[in-house]
């Protein structure tokens, strides 16, 4: 008898949490992924440096779910139990600031510009009633809440500034943040290969699946309204039994090259990410600057990562400029945090990755809808397959889900319709960040 096969095509975290639910519920998995390296914007690259600063709250539910799937939960640390530190340099003021609404009782906890009637304003954006517009239009009659803390939120959250931001994207955020921990944010304590990536395709292989590294999907051939066959050029195409399936969890441009009705973002924001090489033995740390290029600066013992969300003019400055601009802005996070350790005035070694297509632009009005089952036995995943969230490892986690999910009817599911064993299931009101 043939084997049935799911050929999840793409290793990055949508493609993994779907190729992992599907092998727990007993499926053939074969994972295609056209880099040398899983992950995809989580990746670790070839050095070991991570591709972005990435962090999760305990809204993140999907993302948690999976790293408790992969044995990896322990990684994920939380920096800042007592309050994000954010560094002002409009006025060199320094500050704790409490995510969670309810903690802004306390006067130590408040970000700049609180106010009642800004805090209403903010929960009338969990609402998504009325016309979508810009978070800074929603926002204008609050303009030092919207520069203290909404516009870092939003920059965060959706890789979009404030000013262009969809406010009903982020509403969806805040509509997560309400429960119990939901505010917490949690950071990889070395870094998303060894705590994400490295774990996950491990979890994957003990599972019974397979990864291939190097296999561009080029073509996919129809018979009728199904996918036929997977063409990789060189490496061979994969012609595919009528109970085969598919999981395509590529980015969207990939998508619509090989899928070309496919409804799919069509613009996208950069994000600039700096990697010193600052070896220390220090604690993990996780802190927000305001008018400045580091909008979050992440110490760990192997070095300082900053990241630059929404980056349009970092990606184009010159990357011999970024590294000093930066390390000077670090120095001053570092004295008025008090930091601990050495900080020379030069910079040490710093690797800059420019990401240019990191995630759609979430601007206003309704976001593409793809078919979940464009094809009879093909499914899409990825994050931006997630339209009611911003792009982040929750949407793709969730999409990958959703992808296998979507399949539970397939013939060589052992648990067809229920829940697969040591993964488990998202609900539908399944909270994001």
């Amino acid at each position: 008898m043939a084997v049935v096969t799911t050929h999840v095509v793409g290793a990055g975290v949508a493609g993994l949490a779907a190729a992992l639910w599907l092998a727990d519920a007993g499926h053939a998995v074969a994972v295609h992924e056209a880099t040398p390296l899983a992950g995809g914007r989580c990746r670790a690259l070839a050095d070991g440096t991570d591709n972005g600063t990435h962090a999760l709250l305990g809204a993140n539910r999907a993302a948690l779910r999976l790293l408790d799937r992969i044995g990896a939960r322990e990684g994920w640390v939380e920096p800042e139990p007592g309050g994000l530190p954010v560094l002002d340099l409009r006025d060199g003021s320094a500050r704790r600031v409490a995510l969670a609404p309810l903690a802004w009782r306390h006067a130590s906890l408040r970000p700049a510009g609180v106010s009642a009637r800004a805090v209403l304003a903010l929960a009338g954006l969990a609402l998504p009633l009325g016309r979508d517009r810009a978070v800074a239009e929603a926002m204008a009659s609050h303009p030092e809440f919207l520069r203290g803390f909404v516009d870092p939120l939003t920059v965060a959250a959706l890789n979009t500034p404030a000013a262009e931001a969809s406010a009903h994207r982020l509403g969806a955020v805040l509509r997560r943040l309400g429960g119990r921990g939901a505010t917490r944010l949690l950071v990889a304590r070395e870094g998303l290969g060894p705590d994400l990536v490295a774990p996950a395709v491990a979890a994957l292989r003990a599972a019974g699946g397979s990864i291939r590294f190097g296999a561009r999907l080029r073509r996919i051939l129809a018979a009728g309204r199904r996918a036929g066959a997977l063409d990789f050029g060189e490496e061979g195409a994969i012609a595919l039994g009528p109970e085969d399936r598919v999981v395509l969890a590529v980015p969207p441009w990939e998508a619509t090259r090989l899928l070309p009705h496919t409804a799919a973002p069509g613009e996208h924001a950069p994000i600039v990410n700096l990697h010193f090489a600052r070896p220390a033995a220090t604690p993990v740390r996780f802190i927000g600057m305001l008018d400045a290029l580091c909008q979050w600066v992440l110490v760990r013992p192997a070095g300082i990562s900053v990241t630059v969300s929404a980056g349009d003019d970092a990606v184009r400055e010159d990357q011999a400029l970024l590294a000093p601009r930066a390390w000077a802005e670090i120095l001053q996070a570092a004295r008025a945090f008090a930091l601990p350790g050495e900080w020379p005035e030069a910079p040490p070694p710093c690797r800059v990755v420019k990401e240019r297509r990191a995630t759609p632009r979430h601007r206003p009005g309704a976001p593409p809808r793809p078919a979940r089952l464009p094809l009879a036995n093909l499914a899409l995943a990825g994050d931006w397959t997630w339209p009611d969230l911003p792009a982040t490892i929750e949407a793709a986690a969730l999409s990958g889900e959703a992808a296998a999910r979507v399949r539970s009817g397939w013939p060589g599911l052992r648990a067809a319709a229920g829940t697969p064993p040591r993964f488990g299931r998202c609900a539908s009101g399944a909270t994001r960040d």
